[in-house]
């Protein structure tokens, strides 16, 4: 017997309504913040509106996971045990949490998922999640193919990959900068993006190796062409990044992946979907006409020379081509592309700065701007940002989902009966007794009513097999058959509503194992009691305080990444061997990234191919008070 094995697409959320859409584009599961706690600042929705999107999705099998992946300070603590509740009473499916102090407390049996933000890196500590109680783990993005595999054969929960979009480019959770500097954290929702600013690098001498460059800035993740890979190293649930994204990128982006995952399931028999429905599309899928930074598969079959988005941290788009003339108030271009009306082109300018612009006409390879721009000039290469003709199919309904029934007819001796039996092995029935008449035409009576049986419109259905059973073709009404034919549909929908189960949280091993190590720094983001008593439950005796406790004043490392700017600039010893770097030597550590007046030092921990940057807390944010108690309220009162 052939083991199955459910592989899941996770599409981002930004509220009930995009959600809705990722789930009609093929989503097997979305995940969406809550009120609060949900590491997205401007990305809330209200528990209402998170039970409006349960509805939909369990409609389909679909689930809604919800990210509470903040840590929490002592005073947020009560607020979010009853956020949790609130959640788990509109239906809720699971929970994506980082801060082990939930782990304690008196929560509803609701799956839990590690978020990213728990920095999973390593075998040890993925089978020490795996063995608390998460039933998914998110891996880090920075895993390759051989660890994935090692975490797989350790654990036996669901391991969850980030396979499109952006990329932070520090370990998930690893990240300070953004608080040291304005008191925003990271792993509270308010990241400041510092990684996307412009910096000036020197060595050691004070040599300025590149000048003004998003040196932190990284293209986007995009596993298109490792998704098989992914799939035979273990990893069981495919996210797509983008709770802050428009909705376009959604559609595009879960379509695309649906897409993918549905041939491998095709060709698979081990695999199935985690949901029910297929999807059809009025568009074909293209990641690259929505928001990208262009395109890296980062370490996932090891390092990589070309991960980084140094030039610009926006879209730039797809290459158009060369400007051939620039006239008083249009642009000429040598392009093989077809461009149109409302397109948005862009260009790097004399200072390297990316500038946009829209054009209102095209005539042939003229382009007629809605406003010239002063620095646009011959033999510059021209990109197109926002192809208007490919957002149009997006702006509108461009797909439908729908699961298969099969529909039996039948004669009773009172009249007829209608049974439906979906595609997840669902079963309804619904009756019609009426008077039976002989018909003139026995064939076109049947083939007539065959055709009103599978006539299922805009119903979550679409009509396999319909067999007829009865002793010989009688007249029925078309409306008659459509009465009959909605409620056993009706029917159907209560039947599946009704046996729809939520997953369990998964029990802890007893006795608690303990944690792979006995002594925590800033970096475990501990940030309350209830996660240092966990900690503790599990062996760890020297526990430090989260940095956003603002206990740590000198310099320590505001950011660890994998992406290296020796390895960038070709000054990594580990691959020089011999080869000679800028001015003829591998200049010594440290380097230094600047920002203005802002001065951050690049350390290197060769052993682990690790940079780390370092930095302080500014004075202002020391002086900043802890959050406040924030209270939540259901639908209902809690009892």
């Amino acid at each position: 017997m052939i083991k199955t094995h459910h592989l899941e697409l996770l599409a981002p959320a930004k509220n009930a309504d995009f959600g809705i859409e990722a789930i009609t584009h093929g989503a097997d599961a979305v995940y969406i913040g809550g009120p609060s706690f949900g590491a997205r600042a401007h990305a809330d929705n209200t528990v209402v509106d998170i039970a409006r999107l349960v509805n939909h999705g369990h409609k389909f099998n679909a689930q809604v996971f919800v990210a509470l992946n903040t840590i929490l300070h002592d005073n947020e603590l009560e607020g979010a045990r009853r956020l949790v509740w609130q959640l788990y009473d509109a239906g809720a499916d699971a929970l994506i949490v980082q801060d082990m102090g939930l782990l304690e407390m008196d929560l509803p049996p609701i799956e839990l998922h590690a978020s990213t933000q728990t920095d999973i890196r390593t075998v040890e500590k993925a089978q020490f999640l795996d063995q608390v109680g998460f039933s998914q783990i998110v891996l880090a993005r920075e895993l390759d193919l051989n660890t994935i595999r090692a975490i797989a054969n350790a654990t036996r929960c669901n391991l969850e990959f980030f396979v499109h979009g952006a990329l932070c480019v520090a370990f998930s959770g690893q990240c300070f900068i953004s608080h040291a500097h304005t008191g925003r954290s990271a792993n509270r929702g308010e990241c400041s993006q510092a990684c996307r600013l412009p910096f000036t690098l020197q060595d050691a001498e004070g040599r300025v190796l590149a000048n003004d460059r998003h040196l932190l800035s990284m293209k986007d993740n995009d596993q298109s062409a490792n998704i098989r890979a992914l799939v035979e190293a273990g990893i069981r649930s495919f996210k797509i990044e983008g709770r802050y994204k428009d909705l376009p990128y959604v559609k595009n982006a879960t379509a695309h992946y649906r897409i993918l995952l549905d041939q491998i399931l095709d060709q698979s028999p081990e695999y199935a979907s985690a949901s029910s429905g297929r999807c059809t599309f009025t568009f074909t899928p293209q990641p690259e006409k929505t928001f990208n930074r262009s395109a890296t598969d980062y370490f996932v079959n090891g390092r990589q020379n070309d991960i980084a988005a140094f030039d610009t941290p926006k879209f730039a788009g797809e290459e158009v081509g060369l400007v051939t003339r620039v006239g008083q108030n249009f642009v000429e271009v040598a392009s093989d592309i077809e461009l149109h009306n409302g397109d948005g082109i862009s260009f790097f300018d004399s200072h390297k700065e990316l500038v946009g612009l829209r054009v209102n006409t095209v005539e042939g390879m003229r382009l007629y701007p809605n406003e010239m721009p002063p620095d646009l000039r011959r033999n510059m290469m021209l990109y197109r940002n926002r192809d208007h003709a490919y957002m149009r199919q997006l702006e509108k309904p461009s797909a439908t989902r729908r699961m298969r029934v099969d529909l039996s007819f039948s004669e009773t001796v009172d009249g007829f009966a209608l049974e439906l039996t979906d595609e997840d092995g669902f079963f309804a029935r619904a009756v019609l007794d009426m008077e039976k008449q002989a018909v003139q035409s026995l064939d076109r009576a049947e083939a007539q009513l065959r055709i009103n049986l599978a006539k299922l419109g805009n119903t979550d259905f679409v009509a396999g097999e319909v067999s007829l059973t009865w002793s010989q073709p009688w007249f029925i009404a078309a409306s008659a058959v459509n009465a009959l034919r909605r409620q056993a549909i009706e029917n159907l929908r209560a039947v599946r509503a009704d046996n729809y189960r939520r997953p369990l949280r998964r029990e802890a091993v007893e006795p608690p194992v303990a944690y792979p190590e006995d002594t925590l720094s800033y970096l475990a983001n501990v940030y309350n009691s209830q996660a240092r008593a966990f900690y503790k439950r599990h062996g760890v005796k020297a526990i430090a305080a989260a940095y956003e406790a603002n206990e740590e004043l000198g310099e320590v490392s505001l950011m660890i990444t994998k992406h290296c700017l020796r390895y960038s600039y070709a000054m990594c010893p580990k691959e020089a061997k011999g080869v000679l770097g800028v001015q003829g030597t591998i200049t010594a550590e440290p380097m230094t990234l600047m920002n203005g007046s802002d001065k951050l030092t690049l350390r290197f921990d060769c052993k682990k191919c690790e940079m780390h940057v370092m930095g302080k807390l500014r004075k202002n944010v020391l002086q900043m008070s802890p959050p406040q108690p924030v209270e939540f309220y259901a639908r209902r009162p809690l009892q």
